[in-house]
């Protein structure tokens, strides 16, 4: 790819991507070296990646917060509803007894009574009719109590959303920085500068996947579980779709959207972002690695893919990029997890068939969840 291609195309994907972005930083000083340069997009990738974990995470919590607000305002309605019905019960009982209709008790309306059966009757009634006098005045009590402890956690969780709110802004303020950085890097460079860090990028994958499979930690042929064949067929049939941050499917993804969804779709929901993939999921070792686990990289766990086998991923890589086969080192690994540890391997398995290109394009992620 030529470099005015190349930055044609991450331009193209960014602005398409984003909102309005506030200030760039100052773009690589003059002079700077190919390597150098590379360091330096790695470092502004992976501070986009951060910040784009944090609003994926916030967009989820937001999600689940306004399920809790919707319920607790519903419960809150129901109980005031409940709450002015045993008031007006409350209501007809306290006039009554104004009334004088409930002025002598139970006993001894009993002992002047003239017919003792049928007194004996009123008895039983109007000790039915405290007992529903008593009740009526405990609901009451309850309801008022329930109603206050609703409208306090309607009140936290509506202060929580907000608060979320703006977290959520803050990090998409944040992303769209850091890629604005990125795009004016890009385009600060000549044709030649960008071919040399593709070839620098090719250079160090290179390396770093043989230095791996040289461990032998990925040799013997390892076959996935049922729901992991079905999550990496879905992940093979995205191959060649564009990479957007925030994005979950079914036109684009990010590298954490990707994996999350690929399991979705075979029936087992996963966390939405690579951060708690990595903390909830059980770790399984590289040597255990079998197709449709999950590969994270980088030291916060900011970047996510999915085992293909034979030392390859499908992975998001970065914006500007699409959903492709890599090396599974790539990018600087952090460990495999596992979504469905108890489930066994196939006996059988014949892998997902692949588009022509399907390796095309950079492999290096952009440290983004």
């Amino acid at each position: 790819m030529s470099g005015k291609l190349l930055r044609t195309v991450c331009a193209a994907a960014l602005l398409a991507a984003l909102p309005a972005t506030p200030a760039a930083a100052a773009p690589a000083p003059p002079g700077s070296t190919v390597p150098e340069l590379l360091a330096q997009l790695r470092t502004l990738y992976q501070q986009a990646e951060e910040a784009s974990e944090t609003y994926n995470a916030t967009e989820e919590e937001l999600k689940a917060l306004t399920a809790e607000t919707k319920k607790l305002t519903g419960d809150l309605t129901r109980t005031r509803d409940s709450l002015a019905r045993a008031r007006a019960d409350a209501g007809r009982l306290a006039r009554a007894q104004y009334q004088g209709r409930t002025d002598f008790s139970s006993s001894l309306r009993l002992l002047l009574a003239r017919d003792p059966d049928h007194a004996l009757d009123q008895h039983h009634l109007l000790r039915r009719a405290a007992r529903e006098r008593a009740a009526t005045v405990a609901r009451l009590q309850r309801g008022e109590k329930r109603a206050d402890a609703l409208a306090t956690a309607s009140r936290t969780a509506l202060d929580r959303e907000q608060t979320l709110a703006e977290k959520q802004r803050k990090a998409r303020d944040e992303v769209t920085a850091r890629l604005k950085d990125v795009e004016e890097t890009l385009a600060a460079l000549s044709d030649d500068e960008v071919e040399e860090l593709a070839a620098l990028e090719e250079a160090e994958t290179a390396d770093a996947q043989r230095e791996l499979l040289a461990t032998g930690d990925l040799t013997g042929s390892r076959t996935p579980s049922e729901l992991g064949g079905e999550a990496l067929e879905y992940a093979a049939g995205q191959i060649g779709k564009p990479y957007v941050w925030g994005a979950e499917g079914p036109e684009s993804f990010d590298c954490s959207g990707l994996t999350s969804r690929a399991w979705a779709t075979a029936g087992r929901p996963i966390p939405r972002t690579s951060q708690e993939q990595w903390r909830t999921l059980p770790k399984v070792p590289l040597r255990a690695l079998r197709p449709g686990d999950l590969v994270v990289y980088f030291p916060k766990a900011t970047h996510v893919a999915i085992y293909l086998g034979d030392g390859l991923v499908i992975q998001a890589p970065r914006p500007g990029a699409r959903v492709k086969v890599s090396p599974i080192a790539a990018n600087p690994l952090l460990g495999a997890v596992r979504p469905d540890p108890a489930a066994r391997s196939l006996r059988t398995y014949t892998p997902p068939a692949l588009p022509p290109g399907a390796a095309g394009g950079s492999d290096q992620g952009n440290d983004r969840g």
